[in-house]
Parts: structure tokens; sequence; C-alpha cells
């Protein structure tokens, strides 16, 4: 009896546990300066994950979830730039051009798929999936760069969609759009 008892404690303190533990502060690195020459570690805390959390929640469906999840990643650029010389970010590559902590598109792309990683591995993410860094190439010299997420679905390969932060301020929602509009150039201006 006194053995029965062990596991039963054991397993209550593992329940109370594990809670604390997929709810701690999360740190990451930032790209800037372009071509993510320069990171820069920022922390989420705890109640600001818990945050996000309660908004992705909110989705009922995979159009509902992009929606949010272009809120939250914007919310979560406001937070590193706190922390990090992100926050002088402008839209596209010029406006900001020479500044330090400005982002080019590969900054975007490397930093807004960390931050999706980050919600993925939490288990945040009930109608998508991270999918691989997509590039769009028009012309020789230009190409694009962004984050993807992938939708599930219960058969097959689901359709993709970029979260790209590069064409807003710092901070504004991720512009979403679907993958092969993206690819055939869709996007706001920011030249």
């Amino acid at each position: 009896m006194p053995e029965r008892r062990g596991v039963w404690l054991a397993v209550l303190l593992l329940g109370l546990a594990l809670p604390w533990a997929a709810w701690a502060d999360a740190t990451l690195e930032v790209c800037y300066n372009y071509g993510c020459m320069a990171q820069a570690e920022v922390t989420f805390s705890e109640a600001q994950l818990q945050d996000l959390r309660g908004w992705l929640l909110m989705a009922d469906g995979p159009a509902a979830e992009r929606g949010i999840l272009a809120q939250v990643l914007g919310q979560m650029y406001r937070w590193a730039g706190a922390q990090s010389p992100i926050s002088v970010d402008r839209p596209g590559d010029f406006l900001d051009d020479g500044v330090y902590g400005a982002m080019d598109c590969i900054d975007h792309a490397e930093t807004t798929t960390r931050f999706l990683h980050l919600l993925e591995d939490r288990g945040w993410l009930h109608f998508h999936r991270v999918a691989p860094i997509r590039r769009r190439t028009r012309w020789v010299v230009a190409q694009h760069f962004s984050a993807v997420v992938q939708q599930r679905q219960a058969e097959g390969e689901g359709p993709e969609f970029v979260m790209d932060t590069w064409f807003g301020e710092h901070g504004d929602p991720a512009v979403v759009l679907p993958l092969e509009d993206w690819l055939d150039g869709e996007g706001p201006n920011v030249s």
C-alpha cells in the first residue's frame, strides 16, 4: 500500500509541474540589419504568452486562425521591439535604409518563422502547421522571402499562406495571402 501512495504522489506532483513548464517564459532571437546579420535575444513572459494563447483559442476555423495569427504576430513584434532595436523598422527596405535595427524580408521571414514555431511548439496552432520559408523571384535581382503556414486537413496537403510582416510598419498585423497569389507578386506596394 505505501508503494501505491508513492506512485499517486509522483503522478500528482508531475501533474502540478507540467502546466507551469508549459507556461514558462520563452526566449528566442530576432534578426535585423538585413540578411539576419545581427540578432538580439528577446523574452516573452508567461503572462504575455497566455494572452496570445487566449487569442488563438478564439479561432473556430482556419480562416479565423489566420486572422488572429496576423494580430498575434504584430503583438509579438511590438513586445520584441521593446527589447531590441527592431522597433525602428519601417515597411519595405528603403524607408529605414541604413538605420540600425532595420529589417529586410529575410530578417522578417526568419523572425516570423521563429515566432510561429514558438506558438506551434506549445500546441496553440489548431488549424495550421509551420511550413518552410518561401522565396519568390521576379526578374533576376528582385526576390522576396516570407514565413508560411500550411492549413491542416484530414487528407493530403492543405493550402499554404504567407504570413508576411515585411509589408507593414513595425508591429502591424502580418499580411496574409494565399501562397500562390504572393508568388504572383501580390501584396502591398511599399517601394
